[in-house]
Order: C-alpha cells, then sequence, then structure tokens
C-alpha cells in the first residue's frame, strides 16, 4: 500500500490556528457508514446522535506543558520539547527530549531556562532527540507548571522567545476532563466537549467511560516509508480500569473519542470484542485493511495527509469515502488539525 495514496489538498488558511471561542461550537460532519452519506451540523448536536446504552469512551490523559525555550551562552535560543521523563537523581530530572535547532546543542551545553531553572545536555540518543538533565531551584516540576507552555504542533503558529506565554493555549489546549498527567500532544476529539455537551449525553442515557492513554511522538510522528506496511509506531503508555472496562463491555454501542481511544481500545479487545483491565504500551498502527473489534463509532478531527491518524479514520470509514468528506469539508470551509472542526462516523 502505497502513501502516497493518502495525500489530499488543503489549502493554509484552513489550518486552525485558534480554537473557536465555545468549546462546542465547532461544526461536525457525519459520516453514515452503512448509507455512505454525509451531512453538516454542530457539534453541539452530538448527542442527537447518541442512544440510550451507546458508551462514549474518552481519553483523560493530562497534556504537560511540555515545551520551553531556553539560551545557550552564545545567546542562541533552543526549543526543548519534553518526550519521556527517564530518571530523577542527584536534584535533577532527566528527560529524553527533542530540541530545535539541533545542529546547534552539543553534549555538556548549558542551556539556561530562566527563573533559577538551567539544562544541561548529556548526550545524544538519534538523530532527532536528546538526553538532558534539568535543575530548578524549586523543583523542575514547579517550573514547567509555572512556565511550560502547551506543546502545540508546528502548524500552530506562536511566537518562539523566552517571554512569558500570554496565550490561553494551557487552557484550550486541553480536555475539560483531563485528569491524568502524561501527554504531550492533546486527545484532540476531546477539545470540542463542554460541560452541558457532556451533561446531555448522561441525562439521555449514554455512558461515559475514561481510558487513559498518554499521547507521545508515537501519535504524531510522521510516516517516514513509502510503503504503508513499512512504517513502526513508537509505543505509547495506556491504561483502563476495571470500571470501564466493565461499562465498555455492557454498551450497546461503543463511540471513541478519538484515534487514541480507538487505538487503546483496539490494542486490548479480544477476538470477540471483550476488554480487559490492564495497563502497558502500545503499539498498534491501523491502517486499511484493519477489523476492528470493538469500535463502533468513532469521534475525530480532521487530520494530516499521510499521517497514522489519517490511515486510521481511512481504515474505519473506507479510504474513498474519506477523502469525498475531506474534499467536501475543504469545499465548505470546515477547520482542520488540532483546534479545527470533527466529524462523527457511525
Amino acid at each position: 500500500m502505497k502513501l502516497e495514496d493518502f495525500s489530499y489538498f488543503l489549502p493554509d488558511d484552513l489550518i486552525a490556528q485558534h480554537p473557536r471561542p465555545q468549546r462546542d461550537a465547532s461544526r461536525m460532519m457525519l459520516l453514515d457508514r452503512r448509507e455512505s452519506t454525509m451531512e453538516d451540523l454542530q457539534f453541539s448536536s452530538l448527542p442527537d446522535f447518541l442512544q440510550k446504552g451507546d458508551v462514549l469512551v474518552i481519553n483523560d490523559s493530562r497534556v504537560i506543558p511540555a515545551r520551553i525555550y531556553g539560551k545557550k551562552t552564545t545567546g542562541s535560543i533552543i526549543e526543548i520539547l519534553l518526550i519521556t521523563c527517564k530518571e530523577k537523581k542527584d536534584g535533577a530530572e532527566w528527560w529524553e527530549v527533542m530540541a530545535r535547532p539541533g545542529k546547534r546543542i552539543n553534549e555538556n551545553d548549558l542551556i539556561d531556562l530562566g527563573h533559577s531553572c538551567e539544562a544541561r545536555v548529556v548526550a545524544r540518543v538519534s538523530d532527532k532527540k536528546w538526553l538532558m538533565a534539568f535543575n530548578a531551584e524549586d523543583g523542575f516540576e514547579n517550573y514547567l507548571e509555572r512556565f511550560g507552555r502547551a506543546p502545540l504542533p508546528p502548524y500552530i503558529k506562536r511566537r518562539k522567545n523566552t517571554a512569558p506565554d500570554q496565550s490561553n493555549d494551557r487552557e484550550r489546549y486541553q480536555t475539560i476532563y483531563a485528569k491524568t498527567a502524561g501527554s504531550i500532544a492533546a486527545p484532540t476529539a476531546g477539545l470540542h466537549f463542554s460541560p452541558q455537551v457532556l451533561e446531555t449525553l448522561k441525562s439521555r442515557g449514554v455512558g461515559i467511560a475514561a481510558i487513559t492513554l498518554h499521547v507521545g511522538i508515537g501519535t504524531f510522528w510522521p510516516i517516514e516509508t513509502d510503503i504503508v506496511e513499512n512504517h513502526v509506531m513508537q509505543t505509547e503508555y495506556f491504561e483502563i480500569t476495571p470500571d470501564t472496562a466493565d461499562t465498555i463491555n455492557n454498551a450497546r454501542r461503543v463511540i471513541a473519542a478519538g484515534t487514541t481511544t480507538t487505538r487503546t481500545l483496539e490494542s486490548v479487545a479480544d477476538k470477540n470484542g471483550h476488554i480487559k483491565p490492564q495497563s502497558g504500551e502500545t503499539s498498534l498502527f491501523i491502517y486499511p485493511g484493519y477489523t476492528f473489534k470493538r469500535v463502533n463509532g468513532l469521534l475525530t478531527n480532521f487530520h494530516l495527509p499521510r499521517s497514522s491518524l489519517f490511515l486510521l479514520v481511512c481504515a474505519f470509514a473506507g479510504t474513498d469515502f474519506v477523502k469525498k468528506a475531506y474534499a467536501r469539508a475543504v469545499e465548505n470551509r470546515y477547520l482542520f488539525y488540532s483546534y479545527g472542526d470533527c466529524m462523527l462516523v457511525v
């Protein structure tokens, strides 16, 4: 299967740079797989398309403020994206990170992050990753909470400097039900939910169940192989509690809010769609030809072409149908990507 077959045209002005003023004011395209129909709606109408006994499964992972900026002694500004905390020792936190511009970074470099915080470059892990040790006077976790920025994807443009962040991204690049810290990107399908929508769903007998998948670079890492089947997903941690598993196993239909939720459920479901409570890591790569075992409906944003997320949606709804839907979204000027609009596939 060729990766080039999963491209589509998108004008730059349809890439959302900011969230809509109200979370549930997003637009939503309804795709009915059985009838092969599409309909343009508002996200606030989501409860009209779920029924009593359905279970909406959400990802409650919380995005950490994982992007920080610092200066080398030369004055060069370095942008750092935290990926995984490897260990804590000698009063420092050792993190695997991505940093740019990478050509200006060398082992043993010191990077001044301001506010009595410093990073030391320990080692190069790969072409795009480094190991850094962070020391902060009041603790690195406290530093991040006060001065870290939302780890927005690169297509959302913000000023890159060490000045305090004046945006509302820390609030809006986070679901209202975010609970367990650990993600370095938002589970974006969840960004549309308001308290009102969740309460309406519950009042109509729709169950709400939460899983946790900490979104890491596995979700947004680009597919770099020409042949789809040759791509290898990087692992991400997930957790499913006994209560969540029980709720899902008794569902009339399972509606997954997002691709991360979908991958988690499909990673643990047996051939009969039964879910067992567990935690672990998944590297499941879903692309056309995959047979879904547990997920009956999918709420998802509009994703980058040639991405693993786009391929998952194509696997769920059919590549030709999805491409037609994306063309319709472009024609009707939906907004795309993380802060963009969404689709419900049933």
